[in-house]
């Protein structure tokens, strides 16, 4: 049975304000989960290796679900959009598809990401649209998982050597505003706070802002607090990272659009 079988009926602008908040989740998602599998085989230790590798997948499989619900809202099929579309088709932020970098900027950024989606997976989960707040609950579970090992990973580097510290803080300052990136405004924002599907944005952030200052503090690091956030994601104003993304992730299935696997 389709996961919007017993759907609350929308009007066509909270319908759209929804579609919106899906795709963002669906993209987000689905450049993380490669840019992290990027790491597949090339990780620090073979511990990070693995853990990078299980944590792609299962962003991946995150992406594939908030997809399967656009498509039960008429959006095309999730080959489709994850396949079919440009650059600037997607809803991703900055952050989530920037190349995979050092080491510690894949670190911080999937430390960023962790507990970003706990903070919205978890409002999400109170959405009156049932489908997502059904699906978030399943997912949330996961994502406890990405919490735990992004926190223990930053505390652990932290109290390493000089030198590791001095490169962690580095990133941290560097990726701060890309951090912020994540909680983007869009047009949407009222009509899906009125309809009590999501929260705004810059609620989100600030639960978020005092999390991650938090696990910093206990680490003995600091937040960028004059960082400036880098928005233009959510409007599909990307950079060349997202084009270099794609042709990565669409490069096999380019070759045979119409064979099934």
């Amino acid at each position: 049975m389709p996961m919007t079988a017993n759907a609350p009926k929308l009007d066509t602008a909270t319908r759209e304000a929804l579609i919106d908040l899906l795709y963002r989740l669906a993209d987000d998602s689905l450049a993380l989960g490669h840019r992290n599998s990027e790491w597949t085989g090339q990780g620090p230790i073979l511990e990070e290796d693995i853990a990078f590798s299980s944590m792609a997948q299962d962003k991946l499989g995150h992406a594939l679900a908030f997809y399967t619900l656009l498509h039960e809202l008429g959006q095309s099929d999730p080959e489709s959009l994850a396949y079919r579309r440009s650059a600037d088709q997607f809803h991703c932020c900055k952050l989530a598809a920037m190349p995979r970098g050092q080491w510690e900027f894949s670190l911080v950024r999937h430390f960023f990401f962790a507990e970003a989606d706990s903070v919205i997976y978890s409002a999400l989960m109170q959405s009156t649209y049932e489908p997502l707040a059904a699906l978030t609950r399943k997912l949330h579970g996961e994502i406890k998982y990405h919490v735990m090992h992004g926190r223990t990973m930053m505390k652990h580097i932290a109290q390493g050597t000089e030198e590791a510290r001095a490169k962690l803080q580095a990133a941290l300052d560097r990726t701060f505003p890309l951090g912020l990136g994540i909680f983007e405004s869009t047009r949407f924002d009222d009509a899906l706070a009125k309809a009590s599907i999501s929260p705004a944005p810059a609620n989100l952030c600030e639960i978020w802002l005092a999390d991650v200052s938090n696990v910093l503090h206990s680490a003995g690091l600091r937040a960028n607090a004059t960082a400036k956030p880098e928005h233009g994601g959510r409007a599909g104003r990307h950079g060349p990272e997202v084009a270099d993304l794609l042709e990565a992730l669409q490069r096999v299935w380019k070759q045979d659009p119409g064979a099934t696997w």
